[in-house]
Order: C-alpha cells, then structure tokens, then sequence
C-alpha cells in the first residue's frame, strides 16, 4: 500500500468516527421527540434500503444459505441495537454511555474464544481486569448500583461482540472438515449485500418490537420536519453513509490502522455532548472513562505497536 493510500485511507477512517460520533447526536435528538424503538425501526429499514439497491446485483445473487447467514447477523445486531437505543434513551451523559458501549472491542475476543474456540493474545486478558476497572469507577456514584441507562449499554457491548464475531464469519469463506471426514465449503458474504440484510433485519426486529411496547400514534399524528431531519440524518449520514465509507476505507488500510482509529470514537462523543449538550463528568466518571479507553488500547496493542513501528 502506498503512503498516499495509507494517508487517505487514515483521513477517511477518521471521518468514519466523527460520522459515528455525530450518530450519538442525531439518535439522542431523535429519542427525546419519539419513541426510541420505533426510530431505530425506521432509521435501519431506510439506511438498509438505501443499501440494498445500491448492493442489488450483489443480494439476487445470493443462495438461500448465505440469506440465512446474513439474518442470523441481523437479528443478533437488532437485539444489540435495542438495548443501545434503549440506554441511549435512559441516559443523561451520553458521552459515557459511548464508553460503555465501547467495551464491546474488548468483549470480541473473549466471545471468539467462548463460542467459536479462537486462541486469544495475552493483551486480551490483561486488557479486562482494566476495563472491569472503568466500569467499576463510573457505577460508583450510585454506590455499586449502576443505573438503568448503563446496565443497557453494557448488555449492548457485550450483544455487539457477538454480532461482530458473527459479522466476521459471515464476511469470510470457510472450509469445515465434516465428521466423515468430507470437506464443506462455505461461501463469503458479500460486504454490501450482508451490510444490507443486516441493517433491514435490525428494522424489522425494531420495528417488530416497537408495535408491542411503543405508542405510535403520538409520533405520527405529530410528526414534524425537525423530527423527519433528525431520522433522515440518522439513517443517510451516521447509519449508510458511514458504513459504506468504513468498507471503502478498509479496503485501503491496513488493520492495524483500522483498529486503532476507530477506537477514538467515544472520545468524538463525550467532546461532541459536551458541546452539544453541555454535558460534564465528574473526577470519578472520567478516571472511569480513562480506564476503558485504556482498556481498549491494550486490547489493540499489537495494531498500536505495528502502527507505531509503521510511523
């Protein structure tokens, strides 16, 4: 990859987290005008729309199977996504609910080594105890007892690992080995068709659950176009436009690249609420904050280092 490259692909990924990061901004402006389940439903069906005919050729060549494998990511990423939603609805300091959620980095390795058997480097295990640290740290105002918002944005984290790990498999061809010793080959997912199915699986699960739990005529009755803005932005900057942008830049960059500037997103947040909203933390909730990002290095520390070596 040529330094030219190298550099737009890094210019690129940054702008990933700030279209992530404003993302925050956009949701939390949606959810205080209407309910929260009922704006993913329609944030995820028109993002993946929007996806979905641009990917068409890509999803009319599918075989049943990798459709099947596309909704399994989808449903795993809806339940994520609801319980985000949920915490981002029930919180009043959105920046450390970015945190929170951030954790997921954290929890992909040990969800890999769980369910799929994957070997994990040292720095995931010494990565933990840090981040258990910054949890710890940011539920101590309430006295051990942490509060609604966050115990969503935690369950959210550890949903997202899964969906990643998933997400992963998914993307990539495999060949399994079966028990009469036979050979089975798995065909990869397409990126935009999966990203497609995934975020359309996340609108119906939404929207599934919003018509048992959520009034709808309120919103509609008393739809505006500040509230059409906040949902379109949502959808078309920090939903569509960010992932394809993310794929496009990925396919530049390198991963140790990749990792360590997508991590910056939570940082992104607390800057933006505390801009936008004039949101603050306490001693305690940054020292917290500080550990889980640190946590979230330490994760990554092989890409850090590879980077570091690269500049």
């Amino acid at each position: 990859m040529s330094s030219s490259q190298a550099r737009k692909a890094d210019g690129l990924l940054v702008i990933v987290t700030l279209l992530a990061a404003i993302s925050w901004i956009f949701s939390k402006e949606a959810v205080l005008l209407m309910p929260p389940l009922l704006f993913m439903a329609v944030r995820f069906l028109l993002a993946g729309s929007l996806l979905a005919l641009a990917g068409r050729k890509q999803l009319m060549r599918l075989t049943p199977e990798q459709l099947f494998r596309g909704i399994r990511v989808g449903l795993v990423f809806g339940v994520a996504m609801s319980c985000w939603i949920t915490g981002l609805f029930l919180t009043d300091n959105v920046g450390e609910g970015a945190f929170l959620t951030s954790l997921g980095v954290v929890f992909v390795p040990v969800i890999a080594r769980i369910v799929f058997k994957e070997a994990q480097p040292l720095s995931t295990w010494l990565a933990l105890p840090v981040a258990i640290a910054g949890l710890a740290l940011l539920s101590l105002k309430n006295g051990f007892r942490p509060e609604p918002g966050q115990l969503f944005f935690v369950i959210a984290a550890a949903i997202f690992a899964l969906y990643f790990t998933l997400n992963t498999h998914a993307a990539n061809s495999r060949t399994y080995v079966l028990s009469d010793g036979t050979e089975r080959h798995r065909e990869r997912l397409p990126a935009l068709a999966l990203t497609a199915i995934a975020l359309l699986t996340v609108g119906g699960v939404t929207l599934l659950a919003s018509s048992f739990r959520e009034p709808w005529h309120p919103t509609l009755s008393g739809f505006s176009a500040v509230l059409a803005g906040w949902v379109i932005a949502s959808a078309v900057v920090g939903t569509a436009g960010r992932f394809l942008l993310q794929t496009y830049a990925q396919s530049l960059s390198t991963n140790s690249h990749g990792v360590v500037i997508l991590v910056l997103e939570p940082v992104w947040v607390a800057l933006f609420a505390a801009g936008w909203f004039g949101e603050s933390m306490s001693a305690t909730q940054l020292g917290g904050c500080s550990l889980i990002f640190g946590s979230l290095l330490i994760n990554r520390w092989s890409s850090v280092r590879k980077l570091l070596r690269g500049r």
